[in-house]
């Protein structure tokens, strides 16, 4: 009888350790989900911080005149009446030498 009473735990403990590896819930999937929660609350504090820049601008653009300006100037290109626009360009950067060449030399005798 003690026999068979043993038996019996000794295979529900098998069961069970198979449930728990193996089954619905097992460790593995809980490992698996607590990654995809840890992924899920970086992107949702990444989104969360764009928010806050994104509402930050919102609230400039809607009670201040210097964000409109700034936005106008950088990304239309308009000038205030009365201001003058200057552009300058830079020359393209040489393949050899960032250095320019030095002026060519002339003789001692000559103009």
């Amino acid at each position: 009888m003690l026999r068979w009473i043993a038996l019996i735990l000794i295979l529900l403990l098998i069961g069970l350790q198979l449930k728990l590896w193996t089954g619905s819930g097992s460790m593995h999937e809980v490992d698996s989900l607590r990654v995809a929660v840890k992924k899920q609350t970086d992107e949702n504090a990444k989104l969360l911080q764009r928010n806050q820049a994104v509402g930050a601008d919102v609230l400039d653009l809607k009670h201040g005149d210097q964000a409109v300006e700034a936005r106008a100037r950088t990304e239309l290109g308009l000038i205030k009446p009365g201001e003058v626009f200057y552009q300058v360009v830079e020359p393209p950067a040489r393949a050899g030498s960032s250095l320019p060449p030095p002026p060519p030399a002339t003789p001692a005798g000559s103009p």
